[in-house]
């Protein structure tokens, strides 16, 4: 392999060499990006499956050498479809060896900035399940070293994991320049306020040359230690001579490489306290020929270290763990970082990488719904399972369908994936592959639906009528809820019954965009997790009906906004128990929101605005799929607005269609705002106080940027609260910079964000991720699409410019309030848009359900507002839970030979409240798990575990290390468990197996 080509990174020669003996540890890894620029089967076809199958007979060769293994995607793609049982064999004894160590463990690196934290947890475990079932390992070190920023809630995730260390690298270029400078790239991070010291973990920032090997070479003009060259696509060369080989390790050579790799580690070592170096050898795509990257590095490790006296340096081998052993074992004392995050990330003053946090909308919102719809129904599938145990025909069938989404949800989480980073086929394929697994997880659902069918013991004959339909409606929250659901219907003929015979309320109005149907909306009442069961007909509304309502459309004239001068004096109230919306009638814009509970009453407003970018590199910065870089502030795109306002009984809708000109025909943009009336009777806990926006953007001009801003008089000083992941909030504090502080200003919001004064607060939640900023004082803004194209070579070369043409309906709700009443109701509310109930409509034939609504649980399953049921699930993994018998288990080869294990049910529940957030809320809660789950089965047995399943709680001790701060005397430890009752402190996530009597 002699092919040579250039390729260059950034590197400082230091031709000095200290007294101290400085130890390196070479970490060989391979950055293999789950998608990105090429889809899962060119990588896997290309480069992928030949890393771990060369990686494999290298290390067997030779007992020293050592390897990282990072995303378990590919690594089970090529376990399941590519390795020999010789090859799998190798793989245990080489695991067991510690010398081909899994790093993280998770099917991928996920993103930190727009994942939601079920969804991180989901991939986590996942990976862990596979390794732990397989190899008996379970991870204790992350490599997060490629998302695009750092998260506050990944180290406690990480720590309630079993981790040790915390690795990341992409932080903002002037913060990392200043902590090398300062050795204060390795701290304990104390992510969460609220579990503080109980949950730190010691985390390591990789220095400015990051995961990749620098590869200048002072002595040749070819690229150094990447001796295998760079991948090639579609096909790997027949001749095995690739790009960009380096010049190999040679008599001639030697000394020249371990001159620059020395001078390196040096570099290196004076940016950290220690004398043990932390070296990456690898990058993008690397080790696809392992052979001649471990041929070369041998004889120069061998060479530095003859002649360590020297150099003043010994190189070796090393996986993280050997690392961080050594590391720890050196007793430093470390500086503790609270839990601010790194967000967002910047890699030079132009280059802000906010850009991101909106990026492919499309997908963002179809993932959300994945996550939501798996969510449901791993908790059905658990309760038919414990529920009827003679239905094994579905079991095994049911947990393929199952995992089919959650292989597909945990993909997506990458951070080239979600991110919306990645080229346009790779977009495709996340989204092709959540819709399979969405439709998978539907026809289960819809299949247990039918199947319980069979065991109803009252049943009544299903209508023969043709225009009757059946509806199935699941909640999948452990908490009661009344909320509104909306289905398609051909005419405003409707009638709705529940399983008693009862007329259900329901509004029905026409579509905006259709004149051929309408839209019912249904107000149901639902227990925690269980269903109900509804009769659809086709009817005369108007005989003997008092449920069912007309929405009638009342049109306004379109207005010209630069016209009105004085503004605000004719206005038009919408309202609810809880707001008072005035509309101005001279410009067809919100004016003003009465927030009827405090009698307060504050001004509103809302415009679309667009940001034009630029998308020449000859004229400036460009924005792209990661980048945000604005030619300055956002100017408005309409100059005239239409108002529809649609009044019925149960909801008001206000429609604003947006126009270039008052001559256009169609509009640019469409805001639907919608306010909820709840009858007597029912509990509007979780309607009232929303204000439901949902927006139509696009198809977007070229290197357009849309947001739409809603201005207030609430004095905030530009400072806006973000969540970190749905788990935590940060207070983002407006920053004035030299370059780019529009951008620099934006930060993402996962599920929610809001902005306050002394007296109120205006909480926004999100049905997906977005980029929010507040660029003025009682302002807050959310960009909700991109379109952008730029002549950048590098984004050209990979398809990443981000011409996306789409049209995307994302959806927002407004609280505005005190914050003593949005406090206790802003995390239901989230959770609440999050996981809204599935609706299953269809026709049935033979018996119908007769419907008993709570028939999942006669009570339901409930729990207090501050607690959220995370999971209820059946992972299907076949591990003791015994540690030492699951080792010997799989020496015996039991576990490859067994059956998904139908019985272990993983439970995980969260606090929401941060210590000290709300005097009720925030409080302890104890629970009885026993009677929490009674109508779910009789629980047997109760074991705490880590929070992906691998670790029982009571053996899992994490390293503690020395910081500069007294250690407070009071330990948050969980308390024990007894007699199946818990208490949950806040922002605790306790993870349970659960076992059922399933006799």
């Amino acid at each position: 392999m002699k092919t040579l080509n250039f390729l260059c990174f950034s590197f400082l020669f230091v031709s000095s060499y200290g007294d101290d003996l400085i130890r390196a540890y070479v970490v060989p890894h391979s950055h293999m990006d789950v998608g990105w620029v090429y889809t899962v089967q060119e990588s896997m076809h290309a480069y992928a499956a030949n890393v771990y199958t060369t990686v494999v007979e290298e290390l067997i060769a030779e007992p020293r050498r050592r390897f990282i293994a990072v995303e378990q995607e590919f690594f089970r793609l090529w376990w399941d479809t590519v390795a020999t049982n010789k090859q799998k064999k190798q793989v245990q004894y080489l695991v067991k060896e510690k010398r081909l160590e899994f790093i993280i463990g998770g099917q991928v690196m996920h993103d930190e900035a727009v994942t939601e934290l079920n969804d991180q947890i989901l991939q986590l475990t996942e990976g862990h399940g596979f390794l732990y079932e397989t190899f008996g390992v379970r991870p204790q070190f992350s490599w997060h070293v490629d998302p695009f920023g750092a998260s506050a809630t990944t180290p406690t995730v990480f720590a309630l994991a079993g981790f040790n260390a915390h690795i990341i690298s992409r932080i903002d270029y002037d913060l990392k320049e200043d902590m090398q400078k300062n050795k204060m790239l390795q701290f304990v991070w104390r992510g969460s306020p609220s579990l503080s010291e109980q949950q730190e973990i010691f985390t390591y920032v990789l220095d400015q040359y990051s995961y990749c090997t620098p590869s200048y070479l002072p002595f040749s003009d070819r690229s150094g230690f990447y001796w295998n060259g760079i991948a090639v696509f579609p096909d790997p060369p027949k001749d095995g001579c690739y790009p960009n080989m380096s010049l190999p390790v040679s008599s001639e050579t030697v000394k020249h490489y371990a001159e620059t790799m020395v001078a390196n580690i040096k570099q290196r070592a004076s940016w950290f306290k220690s004398s043990h170096v932390l070296w990456p050898w690898g990058c993008d795509k690397q080790f696809f020929n392992a052979s001649v990257q471990f041929e070369n590095m041998d004889p120069l490790i061998d060479y530095i270290n003859k002649f360590s006296d020297f150099f003043g340096v010994t190189v070796q081998y090393a996986t993280l763990s050997d690392y961080f052993q050594a590391l720890y074992h050196q007793n430093l004392h470390w500086d503790v970082r609270n839990d601010q995050d790194f967000l967002p990330y910047s890699s030079d003053p132009f280059q802000a990488w906010t850009g991101f946090y909106t990026s492919r909308s499309v997908l963002k919102g179809i993932a959300r719904r994945a996550s939501s719809l798996l969510h449901a129904g791993e908790s059905l599938f658990t309760w038919f399972v414990i529920k009827y145990p003679s239905g094994a025909p579905y079991r095994a069938w049911g947990l393929q369908q199952l995992r089919q989404l959650r292989w597909a949800l945990s993909e997506v989480q990458h951070h080239d994936g979600i991110t919306g980073t990645e080229s346009p086929k790779v977009s495709d394929m996340y989204i092709s592959h959540l819709q399979e697994g969405i439709y998978a997880v539907k026809k289960l659902m819809a299949m247990l639906f039918l199947h319980m069918n069979d065991y109803r013991k009252n049943l009544q004959q299903v209508s023969s009528e043709s225009n009757v339909r059946h509806m199935v409606v699941y909640n999948p929250l452990a908490w009661n809820i009344t909320t509104f659901i909306n289905i398609t219907w051909p005419d405003s003929s409707i009638l709705i019954y529940d399983d008693d015979g009862n007329l259900v309320p329901v509004q029905v109005q026409k579509e905006s965009n259709s004149s051929s149907s309408y839209i019912a909306y249904v107000l149901v009442s639902l227990k925690g997790l269980s269903y109900a069961t509804y009769t659809i007909k086709s009817g005369n509304t108007t005989v003997h009906n008092t449920s069912t309502y007309i929405g009638n459309v009342v049109g306004f004239e379109r207005q010209m906004l630069k016209k009105v001068k004085n503004r605000g004096k004719k206005l038009l109230p919408v309202m609810n128990s809880c707001y008072t919306l005035m509309f101005d009638q001279d410009t067809n814009l919100l004016h003003s929101i009465m927030d009827r509970q405090a009698n307060r009453t504050m001004k509103v407003s809302q415009q679309f605005l667009e940001y034009h970018v630029n998308g020449d590199v000859k004229q400036g910065p460009i924005s792209d799929n990661y980048l945000f870089t604005t030619n300055g502030s956002a100017g408005p795109v309409s100059e005239s607005v239409g108002m529809e306002i649609v009044a019925g009984k149960l909801i008001t809708e206000v429609r604003q269609y947006f126009y270039s000109d008052q001559k256009a025909k169609d509009y640019q943009y469409v805001l639907y705002t919608r306010i909820y009336n709840v009858p007597e009777g029912y509990d509007a806990e979780l309607l009232c106080h929303r204000i439901e926006q949902e927006y139509v953007v696009g198809p977007l001009d070229l290197n357009r940027e849309s947001v739409v801003r809603t201005s207030t008089d609430l004095a905030t000083n530009k400072t806006i609260f973000t969540d970190n992941n749905g788990y935590q909030l940060q207070k983002r504090i407006y920053k004035t910079f030299v370059n780019n502080t529009v951008a620099r200003n934006y930060y993402p919001m996962v599920r929610m964000a809001y902005i306050e004064d002394e007296q109120s607060r205006l909480v926004l939640l999100a049905d997906r991720s977005h980029g929010v900023s507040s660029q003025d004082n009682g302002q807050v803004e959310v960009m909700l699409h991109r379109r952008l194209w730029n002549n950048q070579e590098w984004d050209l070369g990979y398809n990443l410019t981000l011409n996306d043409t789409s049209v995307v309906t994302p959806v927002l709700w407004l609280m505005l309030g005190s914050k003593s009443v949005l406090k206790a109701l802003y995390q239901k509310y989230g959770l609440a848009l999050e996981h809204r109930p599935v609706v299953m409509i269809g026709s049935l034939t033979g018996n119908k359900m007769k419907s008993q609504q709570n028939y999942i649980a006669d009570d339901g399953v409930t729990l207090p507002t501050n607690l959220h049921l995370q999971t209820l699930s059946i992972p299907g993994w076949n591990y003791n839970s015994n540690h030492s018998q699951h080792l010997e288990d799989i020496q015996k080869g039991k576990v490859h030979q067994a059956d998904p294990d139908f019985h272990r049910v993983l439970l995980r529940i969260t606090h929401l409240y941060e210590a000290g957030e709300d005097p009720v809320l925030s409080q302890a809660v104890r629970v009885n798990l026993k009677s929490l789950l009674l109508r779910f089965g009789t629980l047997t047995a109760v074991e705490e575990r880590s929070i992906t399943g691998i670790w029982d709680s009571n053996s899992l001790i994490r390293w503690t290390w020395r910081t500069n701060q007294a250690k407070h005397k009071e330990s948050r430890q969980h308390a024990e468990m007894e007699d199946f009752i818990v208490t949950i402190k806040p922002k605790e996530i306790r993870t349970f197996f659960a076992y059922f009597d399933m006799q």
